[in-house]
């Protein structure tokens, strides 16, 4: 009896790359995530956020070391107990912080400085100063709260991108707004990294979950912060620059978020290293059009901008109504720049400085007569008011 031998052929047939690409998008829309919780899972990736926290802390504490108003203002300050590091009276400065004049030399936006003493330098200076220590803490936590999950969510080397050079933007727009009154713009990177989130939103709609609740937030953190922004010294224009640069960023540098991708890793592998790579590649280069589109927009306005700062552009003269956008009119504090002066007349015997507004008649008399000219200039201006 012949014996018949079996033979077995095992044909393994792999599937066609545009299937696995199919099969790839259904598996990320399957595991959809929540906005606020990081796919990724990762704890210690949070390092740029910190840094920048910890530089405008740093910033703030030298602010108000110089700022002195102990010794500079004879202890008319709040929170005297304090003592070096104590405020300036609200009237002065309703965010409590320094005075007008230590917020210039510390690095703040005026045009004047810009336009007659070409001081660029101000434009790094700017968005790292707060207008107070109500500024820095509102300004700080919304920082935290929102850097942490992108930074989380897309890694710390692009959110630290967009951090930056949405600071340098918001910078470039105020200085096309500024007038001659001290500003600050640390609020811009912010805006910056509202915009990215924005961004995130709109490109990886389908991956999250509670979309209402996130974009909520968004609008939540922007009206706060900008509703602080209409307070003096600090500039609204540097926020809406920064959130527009934000936007086109965040087009350009934010991919798909880190969602778990054991399953999808495993059916990469099944596949073969060949596809493996070309459906990677393939992630990391999606939407180039969209990419592409956003570069070139960024780089268009960003180069507007610069030339536009460089040249002293003054958009004030062509918008009567753009400074209501930063500044809400007070009997404390006006929107529109003046020039002030007032007679300085000093009492030996009573140790008494009376200072008189030349355009108002008003005055007020100070219980010292060691001012400096920097704080006469700053009494002046509150007097003119």
């Amino acid at each position: 009896m012949a014996e018949c031998s079996k033979f077995h052929t095992r044909i393994e047939i792999k599937p066609s790359s545009s299937q696995i690409s199919a099969d790839l998008d259904d598996n990320l829309q399957d595991q959809k995530i929540d906005f606020f919780k990081s796919g990724s899972q990762k704890r210690g990736d949070t390092w740029v956020i910190s840094v920048f926290v910890i530089l405008h802390i740093m910033a703030f504490i030298a602010t108000m070391a110089v700022n002195d108003c102990w010794t500079n203002s004879h202890g008319v300050c709040a929170f005297k107990a304090l003592g070096r590091f104590s405020f300036q009276p609200l009237s002065e400065n309703p965010l409590l912080g320094p005075s007008a004049s230590k917020l210039d030399e510390m690095g703040a936006l005026q045009r004047i400085f810009l336009t007659e003493h070409h001081q660029t330098w101000r434009l790094f200076t700017f968005p790292v100063l707060h207008g107070g220590a109500i500024h820095l803490v509102i300004n700080l936590c919304s920082v935290i709260f929102v850097g942490i999950h992108l930074e989380k969510e897309f890694g710390p080397l692009r959110i630290g991108i967009v951090y930056v050079l949405s600071a340098l933007f918001g910078a470039l727009v105020a200085a096309l707004f500024i007038q001659n009154t001290p500003a600050v713009g640390s609020s811009g990177a912010l805006y910056g990294l509202l915009g990215a989130m924005l961004s995130a939103l709109i490109r990886n709609w389908k991956f999250y979950t509670n979309k209402v609740a996130a974009v909520t937030s968004l609008i939540c953190v922007s009206v706060i912060n900008f509703s602080l922004g209409l307070l003096p010294y600090i500039d609204n224009f540097s926020n809406i620059g920064g959130f527009v640069s934000g936007i086109l960023l965040g087009f350009l540098l934010l991919f798909s978020p880190q969602v778990s991708k054991v399953s999808i890793n495993k059916r990469l592998f099944d596949t073969g290293v060949k596809s493996s790579i070309k459906l990677k590649l393939k992630q990391k280069l999606d939407r180039p059009v969209l990419r592409s589109v956003s570069l070139i927009l960024f780089i268009i306005v960003l180069a507007g901008c610069l030339v536009a700062v460089l040249r002293g552009v003054n958009i004030n003269q062509y918008c009567r109504w753009c400074r209501y956008v930063d500044c809400v009119p007070f009997q404390r504090w006006q929107c529109k720049s003046i020039a002030t002066s007032c007679e300085t007349m000093v009492s030996n015997a009573q140790l008494t400085l009376t200072l008189t507004c030349m355009s108002n008649g008003k005055y007020k008399v100070f219980p010292f007569t060691n001012l400096s000219q920097l704080r006469i200039n700053d009494f002046c201006s509150l007097i003119c008011l």
